[in-house]
């Protein structure tokens, strides 16, 4: 019997490694390279308040999500197969709420500490992630639950919001 390529959806590199490799890079670029924090408007209070809210939100997302996968019996570890498929909570907002928390929390880091190249390290990341792990981790929901994943696919954006949901959509 073949090797069935959809038994487990990730291998490295993991999403936790895209997005903690993306922060150390951009920790590491801003002390040999610093970009100004004015690049982003880091002196306004409104910005740092943003920056923030949106590390608040991230960590809130993915706490919640987490929270919500472990209630589910879903397995959380991207390496490993689905155990269940979580349709609720967080994951009614979209289909990647931990990613999508991560990617606010590194944003956020940009944006609340005036660390420019926390912003183009959160873009690169979340790419890297829906590029080398997100589009592995739908094949392996497709081929393991179905006409439910198709469903909730045309249900919730892949990033954030609800899809228009028309059967036969091919929007991501």
């Amino acid at each position: 019997m073949g090797h069935d390529r959809h038994a487990t959806p990730n291998s490295i590199p993991w999403p936790p490694l895209l997005y903690g490799g993306g922060a150390v890079l951009a920790w590491l670029l801003h002390r040999a390279l610093p970009l100004p924090a004015w690049w982003v408007g880091a002196h306004w209070p409104a910005v740092r308040i943003l920056g923030d809210a949106l590390i608040v939100v991230g960590i809130a997302l993915d706490l919640w999500a987490m929270a919500t996968m472990w209630r589910g019996r879903a397995n959380i570890l991207p390496h490993r197969a689905a155990t269940a498929l979580v349709t609720h909570g967080p994951f009614a907002l979209s289909r990647n709420p931990i990613y999508l928390g991560n990617t606010c929390l590194l944003a956020g880091a940009g944006l609340a500490f005036g660390m420019v190249w926390f912003l183009p390290m959160a873009l690169l990341a979340a790419g890297l992630t829906a590029h080398l792990a997100i589009a592995r981790e739908e094949a392996h929901l497709n081929a393991r639950f179905g006409a439910a994943w198709r469903d909730y696919r045309l249900r919730v954006n892949r990033w954030i919001g609800w899809s228009r949901g028309r059967r036969g959509s091919t929007r991501r």
